[in-house]
């Protein structure tokens, strides 16, 4: 918990330097990456850092860390937390790494803030970052604890690459060696590390869009913009050997027996796809609704899998909104006014973060409690920073 000498301190200077954080962090980047290039290869999104989305998650974290302290005394913010070390995991973030990332942020803290820092000031934000480090390399030391195996990066060969739906692609794998593989829980992701043309290598996270188990297929869309589905889709072959973490992500089902709703739009489908698979797996008896949101019938990447998963479910029911309907399905964009909602239900969502902002705001007032509301973010989680 934050120490009463810090709490009037980091009260007081936190519009400031909230407002300042913004500015902080793309210096703290360029600082960073100055010094350890390396970290640009591999663990870094250039891509992120280009569209300033990492520092603006950075930026988010912190001052949203900062507020829970001050507005929470004696807890931690547990959920952010824990989505955070679930990302920082999959990348094989190290606790040596935390060191040098305070190093960096607090010169461009320092540098930014030079006009009003104190040595007080200095010390109560300090200490707020290490309360805040501390959490995380804690709960990523119980994740890595937890693995089948020791490695961070594990070679596994393409078994399968298949189009599903337009720009879109299904890549199962099986593993290239004897390393023990890790049980992935429906709703999880793996990171998957790919060598771009100039030789760097990138990093993105993936959803495990099929079975969970020990089995590796993930789904991905083309992003004419970005840098590692091109290379996926259009160089990467089968047989051709990937790097891949240990499965990740808090957002799995959650065991019980009451009404699952699976929200979500475009390639957000991935997900809740394999939960959808988990229940039809098992011959799940709960209540279980899928709703999507896409352009296109055509453009759905998982239609026939998710299709045939909810007729295996005595329970299931599908509905489909559309930006160009077909019959028997909705026009538009999803709304849950338009759903009859299940009652005591618990929602997963995932989508473009508009969409998951929109369908939440309308699943609370619909009487759905926040605690029972679970959403998966691609890419820096930029939520908090909104």
């Amino acid at each position: 918990m934050l120490s009463d000498k810090s709490r009037p301190v980091i009260e007081a200077t936190l519009p400031l330097v909230g407002s300042r954080i913004g500015a902080i962090t793309p210096n703290f980047y360029a600082r960073l990456f100055a010094a350890h290039p390396e970290l640009l290869d591999g663990l870094f999104s250039r891509s992120n850092q280009r569209s300033g989305n990492q520092q603006q998650a950075l930026a988010g974290s912190i001052a949203a860390f900062a507020t829970h302290l001050v507005n929470n005394p004696g807890t931690l913010p547990e959920t952010v937390l824990s989505r955070i070390a679930h990302r920082h995991a999959s990348l094989g973030i190290s606790e040596p790494q935390y060191q040098v990332v305070y190093e960096h942020l607090f010169a461009a803290i320092a540098e930014d803030l030079a006009e009003v820092i104190t040595p007080e000031i200095a010390e109560a934000w300090t200490e707020v970052y290490w309360l805040m480090a501390d959490a995380l390399i804690k709960l990523e030391k119980g994740l890595y604890a937890a693995q089948a195996n020791g490695k961070m990066w594990t070679p596994w060969k393409v078994d399968a690459k298949i189009p599903a739906g337009i720009g879109s692609m299904t890549f199962t794998l099986e593993p290239a060696d004897d390393t023990p593989v890790t049980a992935a829980l429906p709703g999880q992701y793996v990171s998957v590390k790919v060598q771009l043309p100039d030789g760097l290598r990138q990093v993105r996270q993936y959803s495990l869009s099929g079975d969970a188990g020990t089995s590796r297929s993930f789904t991905t869309k083309l992003d004419d913009g970005g840098e590692v589905s091109p290379v996926l889709h259009s160089a990467v072959e089968v047989g051709d050997i990937l790097e891949i973490s240990n499965p990740y992500g808090e957002i799995t089902l959650q065991d019980g027996d009451g009404p699952v709703v699976l929200a979500s739009a475009g390639i957000g489908c991935t997900p809740t796809a394999s939960i959808l698979r988990s229940l039809a797996e098992s011959g799940s008896a709960r209540q279980v609704l899928v709703l999507h949101a896409e352009s296109t019938l055509d453009s759905w990447a998982l239609r026939g899998q998710m299709t045939d998963d909810v007729e295996r479910l005595a329970g299931a029911g599908l509905q489909l909104w559309l930006e160009e309907p077909e019959p028997g399905t909705k026009a538009g964009f999803m709304s849950l006014r338009e759903v009859d909602l299940p009652a005591n239900a618990s929602l997963y969502l995932c989508g473009p973060l508009p969409f998951m902002k929109h369908i939440r705001n309308e699943a609370i007032n619909a009487g759905i409690p926040a605690t029972r509301i679970h959403y998966e973010v691609f890419g820096p989680d930029i939520w908090l920073a909104s």
